[in-house]
């Protein structure tokens, strides 16, 4: 019994610290890649900032019920290819959004005095993305 409560409080603590590391990974990405700030400009609706965030917050934890739960939304097919084309939008936007801020690793290097070590940062980035991948496709799948 006490095995049992110990493992289950190790699942939520590890878990909960899984959660917040990857939403706050993924609110420094955003915030790095500056696509709010970016759109706005881009769009000229300053007055509008608010929308704009509520609309990332909303929709980060309606994909996180989603993902989590069973429910499913039942919609015409015109409003599917509607729903696609705006996750589309998203994903290129953080495409465009990441190649304009590639250039951060050779600055970041260049001011640390370490920019010919930059093959390395790329390398460790790629190899813990590609293990990163195997384990969670070999373990997990």
């Amino acid at each position: 019994m006490i095995d049992d409560i110990v493992y289950i409080t190790i699942q939520l603590l590890l878990g909960f610290g899984s959660g917040l590391m990857v939403g706050a990974g993924f609110v420094a990405f955003l915030t790095v890649l500056g696509i709010i700030p970016r759109l706005v400009q881009l769009s000229k609706s300053i007055d509008r900032m608010n929308q704009y965030q509520a609309s990332v917050i909303v929709g980060a934890l309606l994909g996180t019920y989603f993902t989590f739960t069973d429910w499913t939304l039942q919609i015409p097919n015109i409003l599917l290819g509607f729903w696609g084309l705006l996750h589309g939008i998203f994903i290129g936007m953080l495409a465009a959004a990441l190649t304009e801020v590639l250039n951060v690793f050779p600055i970041l290097m260049k001011r640390l005095g370490i920019d010919k070590e930059i093959l390395w940062l790329l390398m460790a980035i790629v190899i813990g993305k590609i293990v990163g991948s195997l384990f969670h496709w070999i373990i997990f799948a």
